[in-house]
């Protein structure tokens, strides 16, 4: 059987979202650290922010990296880390608006932001499923 040829730009979509992905994982597992760790005096800044979504930031912030060596790899098992993330967020995201409407302090951004990064996740789980699927011999 003939191998058809990718066009060359989707060729390159794999290690362009790898060094994407690789880049917001980096910078998520930096801030999340200033917070637990209070560098930078960064929990101040922050405001009233809230553990569990910080903790589950941190746990998105490993499965990126993974996810990233994967795309970087061609790996089918991208696909998991990334949707094991979205997961995760999707939980936090739940919680936080439980945790809202029992008057838990909070900082107004922080939906947004867990918004824009299910977004972001779910338009890497399908990068990472059309991109990584032909991947026979893994």
């Amino acid at each position: 059987m003939i191998a058809k040829k990718k066009p060359m730009a989707t060729k390159h979509i794999p290690k362009i979202s790898a060094i994407l992905l690789a880049a917001f994982a980096v910078l998520t597992l930096v801030l999340t650290l200033s917070i637990f760790f209070d560098l930078f005096g960064v929990r101040e800044m922050e405001g009233n922010y809230v553990m569990f979504v910080v903790i589950a930031n941190f746990v998105a912030s490993l499965c990126y990296l993974f996810a990233a060596y994967g795309f970087w790899k061609g790996q089918k098992w991208t696909t998991y880390f990334l949707l094991l993330s979205f997961a995760i967020l999707s939980i936090a995201l739940i919680y936080f608006q439980i945790y809202i409407g029992s008057g838990g302090l909070h900082e107004p951004k922080t939906t947004g932001a867990l918004i824009f990064r299910l977004v972001f996740n779910g338009l890497f789980v399908v990068a990472s499923y059309k991109f990584n699927k032909s991947s026979k011999s893994n």
